[in-house]
């Protein structure tokens, strides 16, 4: 139950922050969430020419007081859903960001069972049969172990 009201009050927390980033993004904040068509990478890390009209173009959406998502909406419309760097998160697209969290939960719990099950599934071990159980060797294998020692030691 406190871990509930923990995370509840961490979104309600962040909350803000994220309407305020909605409202009035960055140039920087976008150049992380849009894809150069050319160069395939961020508009961050992408130096080519149609990534600067892109910029040029953002910084006039960000003065005309458009939002976050009017701007990638623009983006989109002009060169594709390829142009965001993450696949938006409803219909299809959403399966990009939830199976890797289904596999990883799968592997955890599939992790855990082998675990358990290879603690439960340890076996004392056992002696070999030439030491008949006693922990002493037969006297003919006791003596050919002698005669293999003194050959080596010389």
């Amino acid at each position: 139950m406190k871990a509930l009201l923990v995370l509840v009050a961490a979104v309600l927390a962040l909350a803000p922050a994220a309407l305020a980033s909605e409202r009035h993004p960055t140039l920087a904040e976008l150049e992380q969430e849009v894809v150069c068509p050319t160069c395939h990478t961020t508009l961050a890390l992408s130096s080519s020419p149609i990534a600067d009209r892109m910029r040029t173009f953002i910084r006039a959406r960000i003065a005309a007081g458009d939002t976050k998502s009017e701007i990638n909406a623009k983006l989109v419309a002009e060169f594709g859903q390829a142009v965001l760097a993450a696949p938006p998160r409803s219909g299809f697209n959403l399966l990009a960001w939830v199976l890797p969290l289904a596999g990883a939960g799968i592997g955890a719990v599939a992790l855990g069972l082998l675990a358990r099950r290879w603690a439960r599934a340890r076996v004392e071990p056992v002696p070999p049969a030439s030491l008949n159980g006693s922990g002493v060797l037969p006297p003919d294998l006791d003596r050919r172990v002698d005669e293999a020692l003194a050959r080596y030691d010389g």
